[in-house]
């Protein structure tokens, strides 16, 4: 049985872990061992996670089977002053890929944007990735190309994808 946990700074620790297991298989293919290192110590040091719970308010939750966190995924609300969820990240341990966890995951963060009024959610993604093919499952669609100056000279090449929650007559 999975549950999903709503994380705090205490978890930090946890949410690097899973990071530094999970990004240079998901990577390794796509960009380079310097840009996944830097990366990884821009978007996963104690300071950057602190800051994105405490200052930047991203709401991140644990999937956890038996108390062992096996994935994460934040969620910040009202992005960019908008009723839109932006999912920064989701990331499932490699030994625990393909058992419905990311889905499960998905699923937390639309279920706490509906709750919050949000009229869609999106995501960006590297172009390269597979897991494009787990979004388009999940009816995300592709809205555009962005390319992200990240510093030391690294780009990150991004779709972004998004998903309607609410029309006009109803809520999805």
């Amino acid at each position: 049985m999975i549950s999903i946990d709503k994380a705090a700074t205490q978890d930090v620790p946890v949410i690097q872990d899973i990071a530094r297991i999970t990004w240079h298989p998901t990577f390794e293919d796509i960009l380079s061992k310097e840009q996944i290192s830097y990366m990884l110590r821009m978007m996963y040091s104690t300071e950057s996670l602190t800051e994105q719970i405490e200052v930047k308010k991203h709401q991140f939750y644990l999937a956890k089977e038996k108390n062992m966190a096996l994935g994460f995924i934040s969620v910040e609300l009202n992005y960019q002053s908008q009723p839109v969820a932006k999912i920064h990240k989701i990331y499932i341990l490699p030994m625990a890929q393909g058992r419905g966890i990311g889905k499960i995951l998905m699923q937390k963060a639309e279920q706490l944007a509906l709750e919050n009024h949000q009229k869609l959610i999106t995501l960006n993604v590297n172009r390269f990735n597979v897991a494009l093919n787990f979004y388009s499952n999940l009816d995300y669609q592709n809205i555009k190309s962005e390319d992200i100056n990240i510093g030391n000279g690294y780009l990150m090449e991004d779709f972004v994808l998004e998903k309607k929650l609410y029309n006009e007559d109803f809520w999805i």
